[in-house]
């Protein structure tokens, strides 16, 4: 449509970089970005399970999807609909329409930064679903809107083909590029705090976290 600029994705991420970081958990992997913000202010709606996928971005005009229908007829399996809207919670973005939609066609999940509606139907589902608030008013079907662009939500840039991941922490991202020194950072970190936790509970902690000794 001509209100939507539609562009074509970025790659598919790597299987493997999905592999890696299927049990990495959000705040490992925040604590070495340096602790960048990530996707402030959004949380769960979902019953559980994680999300990972590849960044498929939307830009919208505040409280219209127009251009999350257009990217729904481009989606790929594995993609994450990853929604700029602005922070508004006026008016719903996505609904249990929608959420059919994205899951018949393999979309990995939804990360709006707006409202959904439907949150019940969301609620009762493993389907992933990140975004600010639920409400019951729909949105315009106006535009204008953009797919597959950088999109800035809650202090943070994504761009398409970032690595997205998910969990009851909350989102965040990065790109494709830094995955393999990324994870090694993360296993890394987690294998300290296992150690920590277990000085822990043996009673042989001394408060040095990060200085760990052997033995």
């Amino acid at each position: 449509m001509a209100n939507v600029s539609l562009n074509p994705p970025a790659p598919a991420v790597d299987p493997a970089i999905i592999a890696a970081f299927r049990d990495a958990t959000t705040p490992s992997i925040s604590d070495n970005l340096d602790r960048m913000p990530g996707l402030v202010g959004l949380r769960p709606f979902h019953r559980g399970g994680k999300l990972i996928g590849t960044a498929f971005t939307v830009q919208v005009r505040a409280g219209d999807n127009l251009a999350i229908h257009q990217a729904l007829n481009e989606v790929r399996p594995g993609d994450v609909l990853v929604v700029a809207g602005g922070g508004d919670t006026t008016r719903a973005l996505v609904g249990d329409i929608m959420k059919a939609i994205a899951e018949s066609r393999g979309c990995a999940g939804f990360v709006i930064d707006g409202a959904i509606r439907d949150s019940a139907v969301f609620a009762a589902s493993d389907f992933p679903c990140y975004a600010r608030a639920a409400i019951h008013r729909g949105p315009y079907k106006l535009g204008p809107g953009a797919t597959n662009i950088p999109v800035a939500i809650g202090g943070w840039t994504v761009k398409p083909g970032d690595v997205v991941i998910g969990d009851e922490d909350g989102v965040v991202t990065f790109p494709a590029s830094i995955a393999h020194s990324l994870i090694e950072a993360v296993r890394a970190q987690d294998a300290r705090e296992a150690e920590v936790l277990q000085m822990i509970r043996e009673g042989r902690y001394d408060g040095r976290y990060g200085k760990v000794p052997a033995g």
